[in-house]
């Protein structure tokens, strides 16, 4: 019965060409677009309940809390656990990417299936990226998975009261879950009656290779940003945690934007899409990680220049001289 169900789901995905992580990522980008433009015009207008779903961290909402909306908040601290799917996640897809690729053989045939199924059916998914440019987008991607995962597990200091609304929550397993599976979606080899190509340094282009290094200057300076803004909350001499509140972050990126970490974070994401620049997945992907962190930084400058009124005029929320 169960199969039957399956098989029936697959053939309505196929048919209708219903590309599942598409569709999540459209909904994503309209609702973050739509509420943050509440939030940043007419939020004095809004109800509580939309204010505290919306925010969190440090620019989370202060009024009169909505009962029903408070049951439906996690400490912000869960947002480790996404990070731990995320690791693992993007490990998985590069193992299976870099076996295909070493065998010179197409992907399992339960991973076929299964993008078939959550990216619009097999005869919907064409190849679109060569194996090595996948190879290479995987490899930048898990990467900055791993760092973010050693970061809010080891490094990270969450405040124990901070919570955030249970839907942010699972839109960052949602999140990492299509982005990684969208970097296979339309590669060599994992497309049915395709392989892989042979994998050569010489296939790198020269824009592959200088948005490898804009990726990884990127990398290390969100995670330089994330060392200043854990550092406010250490004793200098002793390591030891002194204080939980938010302070104001000095030096680095910091001296031009509010919100660096974001703003690298954005650069990353541009140069994966670019380099996946075929794949219509990715350009979701990419619009919605820009549109988040964009109206999040914009949150965070606002409460910055409302808590320090000393607060430095030069600084932008998340774009140099800009934004």
């Amino acid at each position: 019965m169960l199969l039957t169900i399956i098989s029936s789901i697959e053939e309505l995905i196929d048919q209708y060409k219903i590309n599942l992580t598409q569709l999540a990522f459209c909904i994503f980008i309209t609702t973050i677009v739509f509420f943050g433009s509440l939030m940043t015009l007419v939020e004095s207008h809004l109800p509580n309940s939309i204010r505290q779903s919306f925010r969190y961290g440090k620019h989370s909402h202060k009024g009169e809390a909505d009962v029903l909306i408070s049951y439906l908040e996690v400490p912000k601290a869960w947002f480790k656990h996404f990070y731990i799917f995320a690791f693992g996640w993007s490990l998985l897809a590069l193992c299976l990417l870099a076996s295909s690729i070493a065998n010179q053989t197409t992907a399992p045939e339960y991973a076929l299936r299964f993008l078939d199924f959550v990216c619009g059916g097999p005869s919907n998914r064409k190849v679109e990226i060569d194996s090595t440019t996948a190879l290479l987008g995987t490899v930048l991607l898990t990467l900055q998975c791993i760092r973010r995962f050693y970061e809010t597990n080891f490094v990270q200091i969450f405040l124990k009261k901070s919570k955030m609304n249970l839907s942010h929550y699972a839109v960052g397993f949602v999140h990492y879950f299509g982005s990684i599976v969208s970097l296979l979606s339309n590669t060599s080899g994992f497309v049915r009656g395709t392989q892989p190509n042979e994998f050569s340094l010489k296939n790198l282009t020269q824009l592959q290779v200088v948005y490898l290094l804009v990726f990884l200057f990127a990398w290390q300076q969100q995670y330089s940003s994330n060392m200043i803004l854990v550092n406010l909350r250490k004793d200098a001499k002793t390591g030891a945690v002194k204080t939980e509140q938010h302070l104001l972050p000095q030096g680095g990126w910091f001296t031009l934007l509010s919100s660096p970490h974001m703003f690298f974070e954005v650069v990353m994401y541009f140069c994966l899409a670019d380099l996946f620049t075929p794949v219509r997945t990715w350009k979701l992907v990419f619009l919605w990680v820009a549109s988040n962190q964009t109206i999040n930084a914009l949150l965070t400058h606002q409460w910055y220049k409302e808590t320090f009124k000393d607060y430095p005029k030069r600084r932008r929320a998340i774009l140099p001289y800009l934004l």
